[in-house]
């Protein structure tokens, strides 16, 4: 049978090949469907659980996607140093002159022009080592031992820090086998996202980010519409058990840091329901000081962290009040 007759009969459905052809074409076309269906929703699982749940506004030549609020992503800046996915920011950590330690409110609240003017102006360098989900000494303590920072200062928000728990980030990279992959993906990620979201920014959604300096530490946060202001207000009560172990934990960390008493500062980042009393009384217990300047007016962005005004202000008294012992350590070493 001639091929036209062949395409003819196959049309109409009247060859004996019918059967052959179509059994020959309908799989390729399954196969295409199905692949379709898979890519589509990979994309969407992307799109709305990944990377791409989260815009690219944030990226630059120092700064890396620390954190997008999406299921299928989350948390990279644990795994980041802990396997060392960001080589110069281990070596911007472990040479600065000021180290500051702490959770992400710590971070927030000294990502600042005051802060960076400040150091500007003293010549020194400094580093902001704080982690979201809680970050205590569990986990930056543990970093410490591992690329032996130089500071001549260190800078600790008291809140919870001495609280011996592991927060999920950090019990997953320093316990799990397989995170090393895990975040290594995410790292990976991070190259397609960043040229993807700026070429077609639709591609990608506005959730909660925040993107981190390797120089400094230092965040930049997107995405807060979602969130609620509150008023930072202080709690005076005393939680008498946590103070007590904290205590313990800190006496054992502070005794550990390479340099004298004096050029430990402890501090604790305002928030709505600060809890001053515990933090004065551990303070207290180590025979320490707690600079923590109380401005009015002060808001969070969302109850927990300082918005980006109070944050300029609280920082900017944080350092006028902590700046000559600062000065002192670093020109005394």
């Amino acid at each position: 049978m001639r091929t036209m007759d062949v395409e003819l009969a196959i049309r109409e459905g009247t060859s004996k090949v019918d059967g052959d052809a179509r059994f020959v074409a309908r799989p390729a076309l399954y196969i295409s469907i199905v692949l379709g269906v898979v890519l589509a929703a990979y994309a969407y699982k992307l799109r709305t659980d990944g990377i791409f749940a989260c815009s690219a506004e944030g990226y630059t030549s120092d700064r890396y996607l620390a954190y997008c609020h999406a299921k299928g992503y989350g948390d990279y800046e644990h795994g980041a140093f802990w396997f060392g996915l960001e080589p110069s920011t281990q070596d911007f950590a472990r040479t600065a002159t000021v180290l500051f330690l702490g959770n992400s409110r710590l971070q927030i609240a000294l990502s600042t022009v005051a802060t960076a003017d400040w150091f500007s102006s003293a010549a020194a360098r400094y580093f902001l080592m704080g982690f979201g989900y809680d970050g205590n000494v569990v986990f930056e303590g543990a970093l410490l031992r591992k690329f032996k920072p130089q500071a001549k200062v260190y800078v600790i928000n008291i809140e919870r820090f001495f609280d011996q728990f592991e927060s999920p980030p950090a019990r997953t990279v320093m316990r799990d086998s397989s995170a090393g992959n895990q975040y290594e993906l995410k790292r990976i990620g991070q190259f397609a996202h960043e040229p993807s979201c700026k070429a077609i920014p639709l591609i990608c959604g506005s959730r909660y980010t925040i993107f981190r300096s390797r120089e400094t530490g230092a965040y930049h946060v997107n995405g807060l519409a979602e969130f609620k202001k509150r008023a930072v207000s202080y709690d005076q009560t005393i939680d008498q058990a946590a103070a007590q172990n904290e205590t313990e934990a800190a006496r054992e960390f502070l005794s550990g840091l390479p340099v004298e008493r004096d050029c430990v500062i402890l501090t604790m980042i305002p928030y709505a329901g600060t809890k001053l009393g515990t933090a004065n009384a551990i303070a207290n217990a180590l025979g320490m000081d707690l600079v923590i300047p109380q401005l009015d007016g002060l808001q969070t962005f969302d109850g927990s962290h300082l918005d980006q005004t109070s944050a300029e202000r609280w920082s900017e008294a944080f350092l006028t009040a902590a700046g000559p012992r600062i000065r002192k350590c670093l020109d005394r070493q």
